[in-house]
């Protein structure tokens, strides 16, 4: 059942993306709306489709202490998909951005299909140095801080586009779609600027779980290192966003930088961490 609700999540994530582009590129003006009702629904199922793997959980590994199904990369990927999709919903519901779903989407859409097509669904329980009521709150949190920066990249690739058609000499039709660079500017700051302090806690929280677990608060983990990185580089992007007074095209390539950071983290790193490798098989 969980894996039939996730495809069909799936199938209605890929229409609303197909629906998204259709709206900008085709000018076909009910796919404004229609895509956010087919991503609403997409989420949606998503979320029965990670009720029904909870509950599947909790009868096999409650005693782990662990009652969210996030400690293999499946789970993982496939809740990272959700709240990007959920956020991207929300966005564009809250701020009328009815283009964002071209920007955000992608990555979901891409992000759901690989968890179905190359991660093991299969449920899997905790080594003991794991097994704390942590697992049920520091990853989600980062998770979470990563979907709202997917968001803030979408964004910020909505005012690049922008920015060039206006500079251009012919601008297409599309210009009139996408919202003001002043509006996309400070949208992608705001979210920044939310989302900054959640991860700054979800890392202290991992610190938290490390010293009971391990016996020490930080270990420069490949996991540790990259995620410290990434912090840092959002903080260089709020100083320079706020401080010193940058905007446009300078702050929207920090914020890229900051992105690929957590794309690296999230994916490439989890290949070489001894104790956060969702990939490499060490949870």
């Amino acid at each position: 059942m969980e894996l039939v609700l996730f495809k069909i999540s799936l199938a209605a994530n890929l229409g609303a993306l197909a629906c998204s582009l259709v709206y900008l590129f085709g000018r076909v003006s009910w796919t404004g709306t229609f895509w956010k009702v087919l991503l609403g629904l997409g989420t949606l199922l998503h979320l029965a489709s990670f009720v029904v793997r909870t509950h599947s959980f909790w009868l096999l590994y409650a005693e782990n202490q662990c009652f969210l199904p996030i400690n293999t990369f499946f789970g993982a990927i496939s809740y990272l998909a959700f709240i990007t999709n959920l956020l991207c919903f929300l966005f564009a519901v809250r701020y009328g951005i009815n283009v964002l779903g071209v920007f955000v989407l992608p990555l979901s859409v891409m992000a759901q299909a690989s968890a179905w097509i190359w991660a093991d669904p299969a449920l899997s329980g905790l080594v003991p140095a794991l097994r704390s009521y942590w697992i049920n709150i520091h990853p989600m949190v980062l998770m979470s801080c990563y979907g709202a920066f997917a968001n803030a990249f979408g964004i910020s690739a909505a005012f690049l586009i922008q920015d060039r058609q206006l500079k251009s000499r012919r601008p297409q039709e599309m210009t009139w779609q996408i919202p003001s660079l002043e509006i996309l500017d400070s949208l992608s700051c705001r979210v920044i600027f939310m989302t900054l302090p959640l991860l700054t806690i979800g890392i202290v929280m991992g610190g938290i779980w490390a010293w009971g677990a391990w016996g020490r608060f930080w270990g420069w983990d490949a996991k540790e290192t990259w995620a410290l990185i990434t912090w840092m580089i959002y903080s260089v992007y709020l100083y320079l966003r706020l401080g010193r007074g940058w905007s446009g095209r300078q702050a929207v390539w920090v914020n890229f930088c900051g992105f690929t950071s957590v794309l690296f983290t999230f994916f490439i790193v989890s290949f070489f961490s001894h104790l956060h490798g969702y990939l490499s098989g060490a949870n």
